[in-house]
């Protein structure tokens, strides 16, 4: 029960990214005095202990009060399974809003069951477009934004692509990037590169600081289709005799190796194989790392954050802040355009860029008070 002057508010959890941006949020609620009462939502898109001790137990977020515990399945059967099991989750209470965060299965699934059942939704991270409706989590971002009835947004021009969407801009904060929020609070405690290495390769690291890239590939259009799969492994080889090439390794990303019989990648000499790390083993890698290679998006945010040159393996971004103001280079797939960023980062040192706007770690911060007013 709640007293009569607070707010029983959902904030749901999903998938690797949802946990670094409810951390701060979650943090901030338990150190103020406010009329929010927090309940934790898992879906359970990501799942397992190792999940669970990697991002809960790192980042320090309660345990959740509920967990659907939905598992891997297609966009369409996951996210009908998450609005069938969240649909009962708001049956058993009287909550104020549903808090979503980011671009994935579980942010338009549990929005939609929200805004059905006349709860009023909360976005966080919203107004990033790529215009790539391609991408499952562009159509994800467009959907939910215009089902909120509050928008939190990362950069200035989030909210000129909501307004462009016919989003009412009473509706619209700019409040900076959780994100980074979780980052600046974290990075002291990061695990050291080195230690990493030793643990998951049982050999003593000779790398040194800043001379080494990262790797990470998960998206379904650079790991699924074998041809690209091919062609960037054959570009990461190439890359390696130039820099020793870390790359902890995504189960999905794991499992199309084996299928197209790519192993070749990690009988070289200069390839690192990793398994999937926790928040503050990949943090520490970031940190000590050259540069950084991925087709990920919240990576393009924490290289540009700690002023690492970042290689985007994807056509497009939906965070162009990183490119305008950040470290960040869109170079896709094509092996031209990787070599060339990659030559100029260990020619020159590549793009040092700065800080955005509201990158400060007080995001969260502003995101309470204004829906602590809100409610």
């Amino acid at each position: 029960m709640t007293s009569a002057n607070q707010h029983n508010v959902l904030f749901v959890v999903g998938a690797r990214p949802n946990f670094m941006k409810i951390a701060p949020l979650m943090r901030v609620i338990s150190q103020q005095q406010t009329g929010i009462h927090p309940f934790l939502v898992h879906t359970g898109q990501h799942y397992g202990p190792d999940m669970q001790s990697s991002f809960f137990d790192q980042l320090d977020i309660p345990e959740p009060d509920i967990d659907l515990e939905v598992g891997s399945a297609s966009h369409a059967v996951q996210t009908a399974e998450i609005m069938k099991r969240f649909e009962s989750v708001l049956d058993q209470d009287t909550y104020s809003a549903v808090v979503v965060v980011g671009d994935v299965n579980s942010t338009i699934a549990c929005g939609l069951v929200a805004v059905k059942k006349h709860i009023p939704l909360v976005h966080v991270e919203s107004g990033l477009r790529c215009y790539d409706r391609g991408m499952p989590e562009e159509i994800n971002r467009v959907l939910t934004d215009q089902i909120s009835d509050l928008l939190f947004t990362t950069e200035r021009s989030a909210h000129d692509n909501l307004a462009k969407e016919g989003i009412d801009s009473q509706k619209i904060h700019f409040v900076g990037n959780v994100m980074v929020d979780t980052l600046l609070s974290n990075i002291e405690r990061s695990v050291p590169y080195d230690q990493t290495i030793n643990k998951f390769t049982n050999d003593e690291c000779h790398i040194s600081e800043k001379d080494y890239a990262v790797l990470t590939l998960h998206r379904p259009a650079t790991v699924d289709n074998p041809a690209r799969l091919k062609d960037i492994i054959q570009t990461i080889i190439n890359v390696s005799t130039k820099i020793p090439v870390i790359f902890p390794v995504h189960p999905r990303t794991e499992k199309q190796i084996q299928q197209q019989q790519l192993e070749i990648l990690f009988n070289t000499s200069n390839v690192i194989r990793l398994p999937a790390l926790g928040y503050l083993e990949i943090l520490g890698l970031l940190k000590s790392a050259r540069f950084v290679m991925t087709d990920s998006g919240g990576l393009q945010e924490e290289t540009t954050a700690l002023g690492i040159p970042c290689l985007t393996l994807r056509p497009s971004t939906e965070r162009p802040i990183t490119v305008s103001e950040g470290t960040n280079t869109i170079v896709d797939l094509n092996a031209d355009k990787i070599y060339s960023g990659v030559n100029d980062i260990l020619e020159t040192g590549g793009k040092s860029g700065c800080i955005p706007e509201y990158w400060d770690g007080k995001a969260a911060e502003r995101i309470v008070s204004i829906l602590d007013q809100w409610l």
